[in-house]
């Protein structure tokens, strides 16, 4: 004979409970407010990094509802469920887009263990948490945007968006026709094939070849592993243009703010 259920107690409130992600880290509910899990609800609300995010969850110092919270995968109704990190509420923070010239010589990271120059040096205090579009390793100079807008930054790194990044390239020897076609097919790499490329020969010798390589991928060290899948290795590189913004004459380790028109031509 099955049991019964007990009947719950008149006036009796069962909590509500937030569910944990389980993997997921986007969702909107059945009333259309969109969610996200507290890492990147912070990072989308332009406060800091998902990394520093989360250490800020787990260190005990973030508050969903008035109530401490040590788990990073919490979902968050945005606009709905109210943040605080040290006791104070988290709002959106003004939405920051810069253009900096990297030199040659830094590193696109915060803090670096060897004590290498960062492009953060370049930065300096800029009144908010911004981080990297991408990134330009140490040897390769030129136009590199930071953002504290995560979704401006998603669609321009998504290969799908076809938001091309233009590299100067100077290779070493004479790089024939043949090879420039390669790149422009696609070559083989040891993560996979290149997307297709835009191609376009400055002028070459014996020794060496100038050359504009336009691509939408970001791979790590894309394009020098590109070069060498032709036989030439990279000799200097330098990013001219992201999408429709140029390096135009931002002197080197200089930075600005991107116009209204520059963001919006990025968007389309």
């Amino acid at each position: 004979m099955k049991r019964k259920p007990s009947p719950r107690r008149a006036g009796s409130v069962r909590a509500p409970r937030t569910p944990r992600a389980h993997g997921a880290t986007d969702a909107r509910g059945a009333t259309g407010v969109e969610r996200k899990t507290i890492d990147r609800a912070l990072s989308r609300l332009g406060l800091c990094s998902r990394t520093t995010a989360k250490e800020l969850v787990l260190a005990g110092r973030v508050r969903l509802n008035g109530v401490v919270v040590r788990d990073p995968e919490r979902w968050v109704r945005l606009g709905v469920d109210r943040l605080e990190v040290d006791q104070e509420r988290v709002a959106a923070q003004r939405k920051l887009y810069l253009a900096l010239h990297k030199p040659v010589g830094y590193v696109t990271t915060r803090s670096d263990p060897e004590g290498r120059k960062t492009v953060y040096d370049l930065l300096g205090d800029v009144g908010r948490w911004v981080a990297p579009i991408g990134r330009l390793d140490r040897d390769t100079s030129g136009l590199l945007l930071f953002t504290n807008d995560t979704d401006f930054a998603a669609r321009l790194l998504d290969p799908t968006s076809h938001v091309e990044k233009r590299y100067r390239v100077e290779a070493r020897g004479r790089i024939d026709d043949e090879a420039l076609e390669w790149l422009r097919r696609g070559v083989e790499l040891s993560d996979g094939r290149t997307l297709p490329a835009r191609v376009e020969l400055l002028r070459r010798s014996k020794e060496r070849t100038l050359l504009e390589l336009s691509i939408v991928e970001g791979r790590n060290r894309q394009v020098r592993r590109m070069l060498e899948a032709v036989d030439s290795k990279v000799l200097k590189l330098a990013r001219v243009a992201f999408g429709s913004l140029e390096l135009a004459d931002l002197a080197p380790g200089a930075h600005r703010e991107l116009l209204a028109r520059e963001r919006n031509a990025l968007r389309r």
